[in-house]
């Protein structure tokens, strides 16, 4: 009884101390770094943004081998040739890094699992047919053909390229917006699952269509941690906050999982929530029309919680937990919440 008291006590006064330093600390900059000298709120944070710059430095400078980088800068390359006008020669400063990391990762063997291939080759391709005329980009052109010489006749069969493009009527989806307005206030959170298996194909499907969602010079700096074994789903499902009473009946279980080392400076480091939450409701969305429902599920920034997830999924340092979704066949007799939606004048504002 007594402990308890103590506990209590020791909680009032950190969190008043905590809300009487905020009070202070919130109007400077430094103060505010300070206060969190003291506090350990982003440590793990920052423990994993630095981790994340040191492997994204490493497997460029060292290794010569870093796929972020690669995909990062073939982008790059790609918005140089989409724009109006198009410059003669750019990319200068950066096509030598990027050659690096193709020599590092080049590996024509796995040209059928990794459409990546393709698409560094033909970008890059496209390139430098209008940029050798440089010096120094003739030069890099000169390793590209020795990098990729063994895989020319393969990707030369294959059409249409995948290099910028129109945007043409026939390649539009029929979808109206009446019929996607219903499959967004047909997707809610489902906490009431089936006891029945869920297809991989069909969960692959559904990851298929989030990787087409939007993201920062196309890295893609996340997993999908897919967990559809019985018994480690009852031990992920009690990983997060807010599953208790409900955990039990999810049959698949997914942690979104961002990867810091595609960043090399400390000014991406909230991409990893941006993109992979952009490719989580794609997700969300491509389950519903298989035939499935979902759970977002929040994931609390609480150290004793990090450390479980991190040991479970054996986390590398540089690798952060973003969210946890439930995937499952609805259950007809669960309910669901309402969740009524803020109106639109309330979370919408046209210019200033």
């Amino acid at each position: 009884m007594i402990g308890k008291i103590l506990k209590k006590l020791r909680q009032y006064k950190s969190k008043f101390f905590k809300a009487t330093l905020a009070k202070i600390c919130y109007r400077s900059t430094f103060l505010s770094t300070l206060y969190y000298l003291f506090d350990s709120g982003f440590a793990r944070e920052n423990k994993a943004v630095l981790a994340g710059i040191v492997k994204h430095l490493s497997d460029a400078k060292q290794l010569q081998a870093n796929y972020f980088l690669l995909v990062r800068n073939t982008h790059r390359i790609e918005k140089g040739l989409l724009m109006r006008p198009k410059r003669a020669v750019f990319a200068k400063d950066y096509i030598k890094e990027t050659i690096d990391s193709l020599t590092g990762v080049w590996d024509i063997t796995a040209h059928n699992s990794n459409p990546q291939l393709k698409w560094f080759y033909d970008v890059l391709s496209e390139y430098f047919i209008s940029a050798s005329v440089d010096p120094f980009v003739a030069t890099q052109y000169e390793r590209f053909k020795t990098i990729t010489s063994a895989s020319t006749e393969m990707f030369k069969k294959d059409v249409p390229k995948s290099v910028p493009y129109y945007r043409q009527d026939h390649d539009k989806s029929s979808i109206s917006y009446e019929e996607f307005y219903k499959l967004t206030k047909q997707r809610r959170s489902v906490r009431w699952f089936l006891n029945k298996p869920v297809p991989r194909d069909l969960i692959d499907k559904a990851l298929l269509a989030a990787s087409q969602s939007p993201s920062a010079c196309n890295r893609q700096p996340f997993t999908f941690r897919i967990i559809d074994d019985p018994e480690l789903v009852k031990k992920a499902v009690t990983l997060p906050m807010g599953t208790a009473g409900y955990g039990q009946s999810i049959p698949v279980f997914v942690v979104l999982v961002g990867n810091l080392d595609a960043y090399f400076e400390e000014r991406d480091r909230h991409v990893i929530y941006i993109d992979a939450s952009l490719a989580s409701m794609s997700f969300m969305f491509a389950l519903e029309t298989l035939g499935l429902s979902s759970c977002a599920i929040n994931w609390p920034d609480i150290e004793e919680r990090e450390q479980k997830m991190s040991n479970f999924l054996k986390l590398e340092r540089h690798q952060r937990p973003i969210m946890c979704i439930g995937i499952g066949y609805a259950d007809p007799e669960g309910m669901v919440a309402f969740s009524e939606k803020r109106s639109l004048q309330d979370f919408s504002k046209y210019n200033l």
